[in-house]
């Protein structure tokens, strides 16, 4: 059976022992978990990389400052305050995403019914989704998967952003759960009013159960249920609850360590924005907000002296007086430097390419290429192969889902995912190498590196059924003679006797 029955399942004494140790229950020791990890450095850095791929970047929260008469700093409104954006770390995360996702994934199977079978189970849909999570897993290090039955008892998948997911590993390598919790925030109606509600899902072996935090304390949710099996089905007018033999969550990791992207970009696109900003306020600044020298002036303070000089735009001065300002010159060639610098160094540091590098200018031949990419190529590698093990996980659900509706038994398959990257190539270069491989290689390893080929088994069919239709055009321009017993060459051999 790919279920067992609830009464069966063993519970998870582990995570008991290990609260009761402390004087804990398991629920005590769920709710500190919790409580402990919602504030803490991983799981900010985790937001952090969703409101950097968002826009909400930390220049928002700039403010232009300066000693004040107690020596502490100031906040000066009435200087510019420009809080410039540009968001080449979202442009890294699309980047890796499209490169790696942006192609549909294939599968490699001897048995190709088995194939046919989960192109049909992965339907666009799912792709997307996979592609969602594809994104949460740069933002946050891993991005999570949740495999269910829907309505209609289809199985079906549902992403988790890294941030709401607190996972408890079995192991060291974090490749098997113990349990998990998810804390996500809600918007309800209290009377008149609005308030957030922080609600808690715990995934374990023998269900979900849901709760309200309330402060340091897990509350059951009366409201949504505070507890339902995985799987329910209807049995002869009864209803039959039943789980999973493994975990039905799922952690697709950027990398082994599990580090977002942020982490490594985070400093130089702050300094990015800090430059534009600091390039827009030095280009905004002018007489009337700058720094202004007054030689031999008499009359009112100098606040209202400002003032003045903003309404009018003139100082009348005394005739031995004078007012000199202290610019500071603007040169925008050192900003344009300066910033090519950092841009370069968080493509590098991102392990992205630069489109408009000098090596695709002109006509680029396949080696220079491949350089460009070869950063992003590394990157996409390990990133695969996480992404390799977390679907061997999820097919076994799948395996699961059509041994128990009658559909076959493909446990004992080996199948391959395969990632199409989305990869700039020189395509007459590519078109040559096919054509100069004629005789050398097969021509379903031809057909498939060919940069128009889209289906393989497609694209062979065709190949097979236009060489049958010329096949049958030159034998229809040969029709069979009637059949005589003897040759031309035996009856002329009788007309010569």
């Amino acid at each position: 059976m790919p279920f067992f029955m609830e009464t069966e399942t063993a519970r998870i004494n582990r995570l008991i022992r290990a609260g009761a140790g402390a004087g804990l229950t398991e629920l005590e020791f769920f709710a500190r978990e919790i409580v402990a990890w919602e504030k803490s450095a991983e799981r900010r850095e985790q937001m952090a990389g969703e409101r950097y791929y968002s826009g909400d970047h930390d220049i928002l929260k700039r403010k232009r400052t300066a000693i004040g008469p107690d020596g502490k700093l100031m906040v000066l409104e009435n200087l510019p305050n420009a809080q410039v954006i540009d968001n080449q770390y979202a442009n890294m995360v699309d980047q890796k995403v499209n490169y790696l996702m942006g192609k549909p994934f294939t599968f490699s199977c001897e048995n190709k019914e088995y194939v046919k079978i989960l192109n049909k189970k992965f339907t666009l849909n799912f792709r997307r989704v996979l592609k969602y999570v594809c994104e949460d897993a740069l933002n946050g290090g891993k991005g999570w998967l949740f495999v269910y039955y829907d309505e209609q008892g289809e199985l079906a998948f549902r992403r988790f952003p890294a941030y709401q997911i607190l996972p408890f590993w079995k192991d060291d390598d974090h490749t098997t759960l113990d349990a998990a919790a998810r804390l996500y925030l809600q918007e309800v109606w209290d009377g008149l009013a609005k308030k957030i509600v922080k609600r808690v899902e715990l995934f374990k072996p023998d269900g979900i159960y849901r709760y309200i935090l309330d402060g340091s304390t897990l509350v059951p949710d009366v409201e949504l249920g505070d507890y339902s099996p995985y799987i329910t089905a209807k049995t002869g007018g009864k209803v039959e609850t039943y789980n999973w033999n493994h975990f039905p969550l799922i952690a697709w990791k950027y990398n082994k360590k599990e580090i977002p992207l942020i982490r490594r970009v985070k400093s130089l696109q702050d300094g990015i924005n800090l430059l534009l900003s600091d390039f827009e306020n030095n280009m905004e600044e002018n007489p009337r907000n700058t720094i202004l020298i007054l030689k031999d002036y008499d009359g009112e303070n100098l606040g209202e002296f400002r003032q003045n000089l903003a309404t009018y735009g003139v100082v009348k001065v005394r005739e031995n007086g004078g007012v000199d300002d202290l610019a500071v010159v603007v040169t925008a060639d050192n900003y344009k430097a300066i910033l090519e610098l950092f841009k370069k160094a968080l493509i590098e540091n991102a392990r992205g390419y630069d489109a408009k590098d000098d090596r695709l200018s002109g006509n680029p031949n396949q080696m220079n290429i491949q350089s460009m990419y070869s950063n992003i190529d590394l990157d996409a590698n390990g990133m695969e192969t996480e992404f390799q093990a977390a679907f061997e996980q999820l097919l076994w659900f799948v395996i699961q889902d059509l041994k128990t509706k009658g559909a076959g038994d493909f446990e004992q398959e080996e199948v391959t995912v395969i990632f199409n990257r989305d990869i700039l190539i020189n395509e007459s270069e590519a078109i040559t190498n096919c054509q100069n491989s004629m005789g050398i290689l097969s021509t379903e390893t031809i057909v498939e590196q060919h940069p128009w080929t889209k289906d393989v088994q497609t694209e062979l069919e065709r190949l097979k059924k236009e060489k049958e239709e010329a096949m049958a055009d030159y034998m229809g321009a040969f029709p069979n003679k009637p059949a005589t017993g003897t040759s031309d060459k035996d009856n002329g051999d009788q007309g010569g006797n």
